[in-house]
């Protein structure tokens, strides 16, 4: 396990600020001699540190994805499966499977399969929880185009939450990806839309939770 670089200069600041008050709440102790209240404040002290320093964590894991196989780009719960409208790049009928991350989620992302880069591009926009209809749409978001080697294109689009403030993502068009390897990282609490095609065999489903480069989201 080693600590996403997004996260080290927040990282930074958290021991600083926290560092700072867990200094002032010994001098309170020493001064009121309350020490459940010393107790108590270094416990939430440890409680809010120990919570930024594991969403930036970032596990070792392989992914042993097989030729036709679409991985898992997220941790997180399936939170829908259904045939939509994309209407950003294909102009067409997808499937639309929707993994939310909650804060407390591994939130680096990966490319589900290897490929070209076709299309990339950032959306500014508004932070609506996650789960609203309208983030996929409304939200600040990125979106990614990658061409399977047998010619099938899937869409990927990370999303931030209501919590979320930045979206990084590290591709370009006409880059040449592998599956399981990071593309990018959203920041406190997001989702990610992967939009497939219509024939793919779907292995998952609505509720199931899933862990990035580990678990199968579909077939070609």
């Amino acid at each position: 396990m080693k600590l996403h670089r997004e996260g080290y200069l927040i990282i930074a600041i958290a021991t600083l600020i926290l560092g700072g008050i867990a200094l002032g709440n010994y001098f309170l102790y020493k001064y009121t001699e309350w020490l459940w209240l010393f107790i108590l404040l270094n416990i939430g002290i440890l409680t809010l540190y120990v919570l930024v320093i594991q969403f930036f964590r970032v596990p070792k894991r392989n992914c042993e994805a097989q030729e036709n196989d679409i991985m898992c780009p997220a941790d997180g719960q399936v939170v829908v499966i259904e045939e939509v409208e994309e209407t950003e790049y294909f102009h067409d009928r997808r499937i639309q499977i929707s993994i939310f991350m909650s804060p407390l989620n591994v939130h680096a992302n990966y490319h589900p399969i290897k490929g070209i880069v076709k299309y990339v591009k950032y959306h500014p926009g508004r932070f609506l929880v996650a789960w609203h209809p309208k983030s996929s749409t409304d939200n600040e978001r990125s979106t990614v185009v990658v061409e399977h080697p047998n010619g099938e294109e899937i869409l990927f689009r990370q999303i931030a939450g209501a919590v979320a403030r930045r979206i990084c993502y590290y591709v370009g068009e006409n880059q040449e990806v592998k599956a399981g390897e990071e593309f990018g990282f959203i920041k406190f609490g997001s989702r990610i839309d992967i939009f497939l095609p219509l024939n793919s065999k779907i292995n998952v489903k609505i509720g199931e939770k899933v862990r990035a480069k580990l678990n199968k989201l579909a077939e070609f």
